[in-house]
């Protein structure tokens, strides 16, 4: 499948499985959607088999309302909505108006699923999603949108939020079925070894792993730490804001050879995060009934956005190599697209339920 960022504006009806735009592309039916805490990504493919991809930041951030600001954002070319009486901007420029105004972003989620401390989330998130989506090729299009694994580690479950999100893309038009996220990961990468291995989808809120034989889940779960853990953690010990941290994170840090304090800090919790995803999933895997027994060595591969840093893998493989992991491993290796791999694991399952 050939990748393209730029999205296409759909508008006309499905016909015999595929749709024509007034550009005359025409798009297969189904479409991929990755919910996550730190970006929103959403894929389709057309006929010739290229995915389009879009991804926005899923974040905001209100601003005095005042009409000189108005005017600006509009000059500007920067989206902002009302929402009871504030205005609010969204996704990237939120972010870096956050890190000018020396402010923390407001997230629709936190930890990996909806914040329950932000009552603006739910309309921020439906209309960060109406954008990336836009309207169905067809009545009731189905879209596959990621959801998390229950975690080991936090008491909570996923019930409310799989039901937030199935009900905003309800209201869209669309058909909501959920996959889980790590799940997706091994639909993206994994098609070469029968959909056979471990895929990870490293993310803002967490952490989601899918252990698969032949594309059948034997072991999902995920874990409440992830690159918000890692930001919130760096910006403590060095007195910054956790936006801060994330911004330093995203500007080019090798974690194989930090150059200062800061990337230093990073480095640390980052060994540290990895080292506690490996032991869950040992710990996990050796405690667990009716686990499969390949027949072959299987891969491991990692994606989201945490994983983008420099130095993930090597890191990965060092600490993989300091514990006793109970199956054999024939490589470790990154997505070949780690910040769009979900999206695009999302789109296979609802190209093969269309």
């Amino acid at each position: 499948m050939a990748n393209s960022t730029e999205g296409s504006s759909v508008n006309m009806e499905n016909q015999h499985g595929s749709t024509a735009t007034k550009s005359g592309t025409r798009f297969e039916s189904g479409r991929g959607l990755d919910v996550g805490t730190a970006n929103l990504a959403s894929s389709i493919q057309d006929a010739d088999g290229n995915v389009t991809i879009k991804i926005q930041r899923n974040a905001f951030i209100d601003i005095d309302g005042d009409q000189y600001t108005r005017n600006m954002l509009t000059k500007l070319n920067v989206q902002y909505v009302s929402i009871n009486g504030k205005m609010v901007v969204i996704g990237d420029p939120a972010f870096e108006l956050a890190n000018i105004l020396n402010r923390e972003t407001r997230r629709p989620m936190k930890g990996g699923v909806i914040s329950p401390s932000e009552n603006d989330a739910m309309p921020i998130e439906k209309i960060l999603l109406e954008n990336l989506l836009g309207t169905p090729n067809f009545p009731n299009e189905k879209c596959y949108f990621s959801v998390p694994a229950d975690p080991i580690d936090a008491d909570f479950n996923i019930v409310y939020h799989k039901g937030v999100f199935g009900g905003i893309l309800k209201k869209l038009g669309f058909e909501p079925k959920p996959l889980l996220e790590g799940h997706a990961v091994v639909f993206s990468e994994l098609a070469e070894d029968d959909f056979t291995g471990i895929g990870i989808s490293c993310g803002g809120g967490m952490f989601n792993i899918c252990v698969c034989y032949k594309s059948i889940p034997a072991l999902s779960f995920s874990t409440a730490r992830g690159g918000d853990w890692i930001d919130r953690n760096v910006a403590t010990v060095l007195g910054i804001k956790a936006s801060r941290a994330t911004a330093i994170k995203e500007k080019g840090v090798s974690i194989v050879s930090p150059r200062n304090r800061e990337e230093e800090a990073i480095e640390i919790y980052y060994r540290n995060l990895i080292n506690y995803t490996l032991e869950a999933i040992k710990t996990r895997f050796e405690s667990s009934n009716g686990m499969p027994a390949f027949p072959e060595p299987i891969e491991i591969v990692c994606a989201g956005g945490t994983s983008m840093i420099g130095g993930f893998i090597e890191v990965f493989k060092d600490e993989f190599q300091s514990i006793k992991f109970p199956l054999q491993v024939k490589s470790i290796r990154h997505a070949e697209d780690p910040l769009f791999s979900v999206a695009k694991g999302c789109l296979v399952a609802a190209l093969s339920d269309a």
